[in-house]
């Protein structure tokens, strides 16, 4: 630990010299020389923002399944502008709720930023932005987009935050967020602001029932393009099933089922063993839980 202490120390002396921040700029950032300028002209245009520096925003829409295909060490995936961009989004979100919500307690702010800045919300906003067209990935990859598998659409959204920050400064990217990403993602909450989890937990407390527990039964497919199956259990027993490309969406699915299944039925404890709902299976030991 006092290691990775020191070095922090070491990199923080080093990036108050102008020039080594500047050297350190081209080292993480070569040309790429991928886009044109139809394709720069274009991406601007979608993002509402001027490019200064073209390397930054090709690494920002590069996929790190794209770097298998040009097989080049000197280019880099957008995972490190990812976790950047992800850093300045939550801040500037949680910004924007503090001044604009000066009543609400810290925990409904977090709530509120949760809300807002999910996975989901980025990659509708990726595609708002028209991202996909300009994403740098392998042939398989792209297949897994066309199939809904939006989260690299979310991470370049992500690393194209950083990019503006790092190209235009901190004004421009707060300018961006707010103008530009907020109100799309604002409009996507308020349509699809259905917590099935919640309305399930209320429901069964209201019925002196334990809590819902969601138990991850199966994990298909690759890294990129994992399916997620999910139960979720209610005093010893599976009332509901989802499938997600992440545990999120399956259990948001899997509570939907369950509370198909409580609004279909007057009682669940008077149900006899013969009518059980379709999809809703008697005791058994659950193999794994969701954290």
């Amino acid at each position: 630990m006092k290691d990775i202490v020191r070095q922090l120390y070491a990199n923080l002396l080093k990036l108050t010299s102008g020039r080594s921040r500047t050297a350190a700029f081209k080292e993480l950032f070569p040309p790429m020389d991928i886009l044109s300028p139809e394709s720069v002209a274009q991406l601007e245009q979608h993002l509402g923002v001027s490019i200064k520096t073209v390397s930054l925003f090709e690494q920002a829409l590069t996929h790190r399944s794209y770097l298998q295909v040009v097989n080049s060490p000197d280019q880099h995936s957008n995972e490190r502008l990812e976790f950047l961009g992800d850093a300045i989004l939550g801040m500037i979100t949680a910004e924007y709720l503090f001044y604009n919500n000066k009543n609400v307690l810290e925990g409904e702010l977090t709530k509120m930023r949760s809300w807002l800045v999910n996975k989901k919300s980025l990659a509708i906003c990726a595609r708002a932005m028209h991202l996909e067209e300009h994403l740098l990935i392998s042939y398989s990859a792209k297949q897994s987009l066309q199939r809904g598998n939006d989260s690299m659409l979310a991470d370049a959204l992500e690393a194209l935050i950083a990019a503006v920050y790092l190209d235009q400064g901190f004004d421009a990217v707060r300018r961006f967020i707010i103008d530009k990403m907020l109100p799309i993602m604002v409009q996507e909450s308020l349509v699809h602001d259905t917590n099935y989890k919640s309305l399930l937990l209320e429901t069964v407390q209201a019925r002196g029932q334990s809590a819902p527990r969601y138990v991850v039964i199966a994990e298909e497919g690759p890294d990129h393009e994992k399916l997620f199956t999910v139960e979720v259990w209610v005093d010893d027993r599976c009332v509901g099933t989802g499938k997600g490309r992440n545990k999120k969406d399956a259990e948001q699915q899997a509570a939907e089922t369950g509370m198909q299944a409580y609004m279909r039925r007057q009682s669940p404890r008077t149900q006899p063993e013969d009518s059980r709902e379709e999809g809703e299976r008697p005791a058994r030991r659950p193999r794994r839980q969701s954290r």
